[in-house]
């Protein structure tokens, strides 16, 4: 017999059970949030809870290890000596195809 693992989904991430542990799964508007975030402060290396505490919503630590996680992994940010700083720049050619395009 194959037990299912329960599946709660809230507002700001979805939640997990499995094996008596909880993992946290963040959703898209929480990535982006955190992603833009981290764009905006570029020029400064943080820590995650500095990080924490300067976004615009709260987000659960161990949702935001996993973003972290995702965004060094997928090559945006890097972890230094001082802290987190994004790195990821859009390529040129990206760029160029939607200056002319129209938003809707």
């Amino acid at each position: 017999m194959i037990k299912m693992a329960k599946l709660q989904f809230t507002q700001t991430e979805m939640i997990e059970k499995e094996n008596h542990r909880t993992k946290r799964y963040p959703n898209l508007s929480t990535v982006l949030m955190v992603e833009d975030f981290l764009k905006k402060h570029r020029d400064t290396p943080m820590k995650i809870s500095e990080i924490k505490a300067k976004l615009p919503k709260q987000v659960m630590h161990q949702t935001l290890k996993i973003i972290l996680e995702y965004l060094f992994r997928s090559g945006k940010i890097m972890y230094g000596p001082k802290g987190i700083q994004w790195i990821y720049s859009e390529p040129e050619h990206l760029k160029k195809m939607f200056e002319d395009t129209l938003e809707i």
